[in-house]
């Protein structure tokens, strides 16, 4: 079906903002980089980078995103770059800090907001609806006046606002000039119905509403998030603001992948086209799982385990005379690996140089292996390792698990320590021993020194955590530990992911650079678990100790004032948290 006489739909990704906000997710700025350049490829239109002034690392994540991925368009339709967006209070402090962040960004965008329901005006912000309007014009304008065209408002808690107040409030913004208005169901409490005739409401009575871009922003508490956004489409919003895999703050956001599958499946029923590659969905889902921690459920559309999984055997039998009869959408149109085997211990260095070439083709995996060829020789002797325990072979879905334990160690910066070797000795009824070798190259000597120790503790895997935090120095708390099989088989490759809190982090900061319990997370592979439960715990710790640095060396900028002066009275300089409800 051609697009003619369709509109585009702009797809506004706010991952690394919105998404971050889900509890215990915390991104690095080199993390939200590689994520970034994964949304570009995607084929996303807009992506809010973060909220820059929230902290020093959310500026410098913004900032770095402006930079290294604002310019990008190989690949990208029409060749047209992503825009990058930071998000600002109503605040001209907040408006020049984003500001400042983005303009690096040949597209950039300032995305403001400011409450505009009675209980928010009555209780949270304590001003009356004169005063809002005068905050929100003033906003915009100020953002204006820095030379940003690009700037959108958003009414917070839109869907419980009264109409006709919400309907002067975006016509002075866009008069003072907004050109995207974006309508939060900030609380997920509308149904479709309400969600939809809110937008064809605004659309029909707002002054200037046919000048400006209409965007929806929907929560999912009531599990209609993506129900509410593609209301929202079918009465005028021409942009929609989603996350990979639908997190966000409480029950998150809408899913990107599936808004992006609902419009591809019923291309009739929608009068607008987006330009998302779908066959990137999968990867990126992937990818923002892997580092943020937030574990996909298996029964989750498009992506989910058991997405395209058939148990039933009426539905196995039809699937297998043909696939149309349960399978509405193509498991590899969203970029599905197939678990064919494809590759063996006989397997030469050529035959593996070609797949890996075939699988990481744009994508987020190629980049690395361009700028640091000696990853390729680290991945070839993990894999003839594994094909040499594999009776079954390896799959395409081991080789990505290979693939992103070389990049998950490669991310996190400079690899104080290196896993060598652990021991184990445990049993029913009787203390774990655990002897742990690593090489540390903290003191910067030319090839490091191999140090190892062994301890006891109550079962394998807290032995060999106490032996690390032993031969590291560190005092750490475990946050959470989940292991996992890649594939079907007892002979599977493990993935087991670790987060942890540094117990020491706060001794010699002073209180403007005390990070606020800080977790950083590890990963590692291995066929044997207990082996990548020592990789994931050592991939942690050296996330830890390069955070620590970063921490130290950051120059916070200075507050003259704990707050400052705006329409109808006064706010915090900087937000009292990162966490905001748009």
């Amino acid at each position: 079906m051609t697009n003619a006489g369709k509109d585009k739909l702009i797809i506004f990704d706010t991952t690394l903002r919105d998404g971050e906000q889900s509890p215990g997710v915390t991104l690095t700025a080199s993390e939200k980089v590689e994520i970034a350049k994964q949304l570009s490829r995607l084929g996303v239109d807009v992506c809010e980078a973060g909220f820059p002034i929230a902290s020093q690392g959310d500026f410098e994540a913004v900032e770095r995103i402006a930079k290294e991925v604002g310019p990008l368009a190989n690949g990208r339709h029409g060749g047209k770059p992503m825009i990058i967006c930071g998000l600002a209070r109503a605040v001209p402090a907040d408006i020049q800090r984003a500001y400042e962040a983005i303009k690096h960004a040949p597209l950039h965008r300032i995305h403001t907001f400011l409450a505009t329901s009675d209980i928010h005006l009555q209780y949270k912000l304590k001003i009356t609806r004169e005063e809002c309007v005068a905050r929100a014009v003033a906003a915009v304008t100020y953002a204006k006046s820095l030379g940003c065209k690009d700037i959108e408002f958003s009414p917070e808690d839109a869907g419980r606002s009264d109409r006709e107040f919400l309907c002067q409030v975006l016509g002075e913004v866009i008069a003072a000039g907004a050109t995207t208005l974006n309508i939060p169901d900030t609380v997920g409490y509308n149904t479709p119905e309400e969600y939809g005739a809110m937008i064809k409401f605004l659309v029909e009575n707002v002054p200037g509403a046919k000048s400006v871009t209409w965007s929806t922003h929907c929560h999912n508490d009531l599990g209609l998030a993506t129900a509410n956004t593609l209301a929202g489409v079918a009465n005028g919003a021409r942009q929609v603001e989603v996350t990979i895999n639908g997190i966000g703050e409480r029950a998150g956001n809408t899913s990107l992948e599936e808004l992006v599958m609902a419009i591809y499946t019923h291309p009739s029923a929608y009068p607008v086209f987006h330009t998302i590659d779908t066959y990137q969905i999968y990867h990126t889902s992937q990818l923002v799982t892997k580092k943020t921690g937030m574990v996909i459920q298996p029964n989750k559309a498009i992506v989910g385990a058991n997405a395209f999984a058939h148990e039933s055997g009426i539905h196995q039998d039809g699937v297998l005379k043909n696939k149309q009869t349960y399978e509405i959408i193509e498991p590899g149109v969203v970029g599905i690996p197939s678990n064919s085997l494809v590759l063996g211990k006989h397997s030469g260095r050529n035959a593996f140089r070609t797949r890996l070439e075939q699988l990481i083709q744009n994508s987020v995996y190629e980049d690395v292996f361009k700028n640091d060829p000696s990853v390729f020789e680290k991945l070839f002797v993990a894999f003839k390792k594994l094909a040499d325990t594999k009776k079954r072979g390896v799959t395409d879905q081991d080789l990505y698990a290979l693939l992103d334990d070389q990049l998950n160690m490669h991310d996190s910066g400079r690899e104080t320590y290196h896993f060598k070797s652990i021991q184990v000795v445990s049993g029913s009824g009787v203390l774990s021993t655990a002897t742990v070798t690593i090489l540390d190259t903290s003191e910067c000597t030319t090839n490091g020194t191999t140090n190892g120790d062994g301890t006891i503790g109550h079962g394998p895997v807290h032995a060999i955590f106490s032996a690390i935090n032993r031969l590291t120095g560190h005092t750490n708390l475990l946050a959470s530990y989940e292991v996992k099989a890649v594939t079907e088989g007892s002979d599977s490759l493990g993935r087991v992911v670790v987060r942890i809190h540094d117990a020491d982090e706060e001794e010699g900061m002073d209180e403007n650079s005390r990070p606020t319990k800080q977790t950083y997370q590890g990963q590692g592979t291995d066929e044997d678990i207990l082996v990548a439960s020592a990789k994931a715990y050592i991939n942690a710790v050296n996330r830890m100790v390069e955070g620590r640095k970063r921490i130290v060396s950051r120059k916070t900028p200075s507050v003259s004032a704990s707050s400052v002066e705006v329409v109808g009275g006064t706010v915090e300089a900087v937000p009292i948290s990162r966490r905001v409800h748009v």
